[in-house]
């Protein structure tokens, strides 16, 4: 038997509405509500950071070939699709998919409006089921084996300020010269609600684009390449320009969209001071109340003492207590946690503003090794800290304990 797990099991079932009760509450209290803002906190900046990746992703893969050029317009000069990279990516274990695409600029007219915008060509090697999620209204470009499809795929913003809806045609004009015009009809309508994509990209036929400028069938102006996994970008950065043409310019989306993706660290550095002030408000908290309880045992401390206890096995009393407060604040914490976030993951009940947060509902990510991971890094901290009023014990006095009222 493990006497001091004992005792302390005893000192539980005799503190019945003792101060000590109310006390140890509040350190249940204490651990149950840290703990669960740090499981709701992660889950969200988790979802958050996915939904942000996913619509980046979306709109330009993870890395970007093109043909090296000082041209600083949205328009890139042709390369062939027929390259050893194109064609054998999938030797390269880190990437996942490869798609070819142009962009040129162009206007788009309607009876009362005219919007500059950036057409991008997409062929039948676009990633639809990346983009999907995006995808509000209507149905995605339809290509044909042939000739070119009429479709495009436009913004909600885009289409609010041109007045139009799904198959509606409208008028676009291409900047070169002489110009050039085509009669194109509104198929779908998508909304990302970063300012980014959605005040100026237009998906359109990669053949359009083709025809527009003169090209052959198998010229595209960059080549979108998607890793399997974001963590692995150097590795598939280093092995993607191994492979590439002399002529041809490597670049990464997050230094594409590097402000993006600096907020995002930055977001990501306040959720960790913001969620370790919490853990150590909880410790603090912990400690208070052993102290307390050790004063409201110092009696015992003392007759213990006396009977030729060691420090240690005393300490180790206490310790145990503070374990069991930490395992039922712990239960309620991940109950209150998991239970909040199932809530908002299944039912959607705190919306958001998609102006402002890029998503219409408070998104949550899965991460059950980081729940677990959180668990135990609170177990061992705080049950850490705990050994630090328990240091109290080896200067009590037995005689003064004894006699202590």
């Amino acid at each position: 038997m493990n006497i001091a797990a004992f005792i302390s099991a005893r000192i539980r079932h005799t503190e019945g509405q003792s101060f000590s009760a109310t006390v140890a509450k509040i350190g249940v209290a204490s651990v149950a509500l840290g703990l669960a803002v740090m499981i709701i906190s992660f889950a969200i900046l988790g979802g958050f950071k996915r939904e942000i990746y996913q619509k980046i992703f979306s709109f330009g893969g993870h890395l970007q070939v093109s043909e090296f050029s000082m041209n600083r317009s949205y328009e890139e000069p042709p390369i062939t699709i027929n390259t050893d990279l194109y064609k054998n990516y999938k030797n390269i274990p880190e990437v996942a998919h490869i798609q070819g695409v142009t962009q040129k600029a162009a206007l788009i007219k309607t009876d009362t409006e005219v919007q500059g915008v950036v057409m991008k060509g997409v062929g039948s090697d676009f990633d639809l089921p990346m983009f999907a999620p995006n995808l509000r209204e209507g149905n995605f470009i339809q290509w044909k084996d042939t000739s070119f499809s009429r479709d495009i795929v436009l913004s909600h913003k885009l289409a609010r300020q041109l007045k139009l809806k799904i198959n509606d045609e409208v008028l676009v004009y291409f900047m070169q010269n002489p110009p050039r015009v085509r009669k194109l009809r509104v198929s779908g309508i998508y909304e990302t609600g970063m300012e980014e994509f959605d005040d100026n990209t237009v998906f359109c036929d990669i053949n359009l684009l083709r025809r527009i400028n003169d090209w052959s069938r198998d010229q595209v102006s960059t080549y979108e390449i998607f890793l399997k996994d974001f963590t692995d970008m150097e590795t598939g950065t280093k092995k993607v320009f191994d492979k590439m043409e002399y002529s041809m310019n490597l670049v990464k989306i997050t230094d594409k969209y590097n402000q993006i993706f600096e907020w995002l660290l930055l977001l990501n550095r306040n959720v960790t001071i913001f969620l370790a002030l919490i853990l150590f408000v909880a410790c603090f908290n912990m400690v208070a109340i052993l102290l307390i309880l050790i004063m409201e045992r110092t009696q015992m401390i003392g007759l213990l003492k006396a009977v030729g206890a060691r420090n240690l096995k005393i300490q180790e009393i206490f310790l145990w207590g503070g374990l069991r407060l930490i395992g039922m604040g712990m239960l309620w914490g991940n109950l209150i946690g998991i239970g909040f976030c199932a809530l908002q993951y299944f039912f959607k009940i705190i919306p958001l503003d998609p102006e402002t947060y890029y998503m219409s509902t408070v998104p949550i990510q899965w991460d059950f090794p980081l729940i677990l991971l959180l668990n135990a890094v609170v177990l061992v901290l705080v049950l850490g800290i705990l050994v630090i009023p328990t240091l109290v014990i080896t200067r009590i006095n037995p005689v003064k304990a004894i006699r202590f009222d």
